[in-house]
């Protein structure tokens, strides 16, 4: 028997509460049970995202939550500034040319980070673009794009700042309110810490004006009706229950250990991670890390798909591979929602053993001995 693992980005392990929480016997959802349940939800999202606004909940994975972002506030024709420096950059731009906004894209090196003043330039040139879409947490790359700073930029202009915070949202700050955010975005199977299947925006008020006026055709994601519903805790169509179920068991388990800590956690498992790799001698790809996966660059002579293969299949621990165009150059693993420090150790010195086996001069310990050290250092 071998015992499995999940580091991979996205499902990430589930605790035991939700698991539990889904076994219960389904509720119906137009029951006053359910109605208190997801009030509780709701309080616990406001929390999460940091808003005093609604939280829309829809029945989807994360990127059913972009296309809502998309449908909800533009029109055919409206121009979009994207910022485009890895895959889900890439679906942003994809999802408005679907629905015929015109895309102006604000290409990154994949592995470098956004400069703020990249997109100050080009809203300057365009003051007719209407939304700005960008990928807080870049998970193809490992890049954490810096939203507190291009949220001062927008900021200034009429343009609305749409976030992907899937892999950033529980994991680093996201300050929906105070960075002034108009949608952030984000998908349950990530820091959330349940299956896939749940998606939310988190909606500002100057976004509204902007919903009124868009012209895009959307039912099933009307943000609208969704609001309407949810004011009386219920959603406009059957909700998936039992994961609603778990999402408020994982909520609470967030609230319990407190969204600070919970954020300095990830922060340490990266510092951990970031070091453990370095002491092996490999180079992490990503310019500005994000606290939810750790991108490396595979070693000369060593396909990444070698390294990933022989986690999973010798010793039962799924990370993940590059995509689209760093599939031949990256690995990935992921230190995100129900993750601690043995995670990272258990991860470390299988790849210690991995690389030894695959004729790299691996030192064994060296990189369980720098993450060590950086746990020595910070507070559990």
């Amino acid at each position: 028997m071998k015992k499995q693992h999940l580091l991979a980005p996205g499902p990430t392990p589930i605790p035991s509460e939700a698991l539990l929480a889904m076994a219960r016997p389904i509720l119906y959802h137009r029951s006053p049970a359910y109605e208190a349940l997801f009030a509780h939800v709701r309080e616990g999202l406001k929390s999460l995202f940091r808003t005093e606004h609604e939280v829309l909940m829809f029945t989807a994975s994360g990127t059913g939550a972009m296309e809502a972002a998309v449908v909800n506030t533009l029109s055919p024709g409206d121009r979009a500034l994207v910022v485009v420096g890895g895959k889900f950059g890439e679906r942003w731009a994809e999802l408005c040319q679907a629905y015929g906004v015109e895309v102006i894209p604000v290409e990154i090196e994949w592995g470098k980070a956004l400069r703020p003043e990249q997109v100050t330039s080009a809203l300057e040139q365009d003051p007719s673009i209407k939304a700005v879409f960008v990928t807080h947490s870049e998970t193809s790359t490992g890049v954490l794009h810096d939203v507190r700073a291009l949220a001062e930029v927008v900021k200034e202009k009429e343009a609305l700042l749409i976030v992907d915070a899937i892999t950033s949202l529980g994991v680093t700050e996201v300050e929906t309110d105070a960075w002034g955010l108009d949608i952030v975005v984000a998908g349950s199977q990530k820091a959330l810490m349940i299956p896939p299947g749940l998606a939310f925006c988190a909606v500002s008020k100057k976004t509204w004006a902007a919903v009124g006026r868009s012209k895009l055709p959307r039912f099933y994601f009307d943000f609208q009706a969704t609001k309407k519903s949810q004011e009386k805790n219920q959603s406009p169509f059957t909700p998936a229950v039992s994961l609603v179920a778990a999402l408020k068991e994982a909520l609470d388990l967030i609230q319990a250990e407190g969204l600070e800590k919970v954020i300095a956690r990830h922060k340490r498992l990266s510092r951990a991670t970031l070091a453990g790799v370095e002491a092996l001698g490999l180079e992490p790809f990503a310019e500005r890390p994000s606290p939810a996966v750790t991108a490396v660059k595979a070693p000369e002579g060593i396909a990444p798909k070698e390294i990933v293969k022989a986690m999973r299949t010798k010793y039962g621990i799924t990370i993940a591979g590059g995509q689209g165009k760093l599939k031949d150059t990256i690995f990935r693993i992921a230190h995100l929602g129900y993750a601690d420090e043995s995670d990272v150790i258990l991860v470390l010195s299988t790849l210690e053993r991995i690389l030894s086996e695959l004729g790299y001069p691996a030192k064994l310990g060296e990189g369980v001995r720098a993450a060590q050290e950086i746990f020595l250092k910070s507070e559990g």
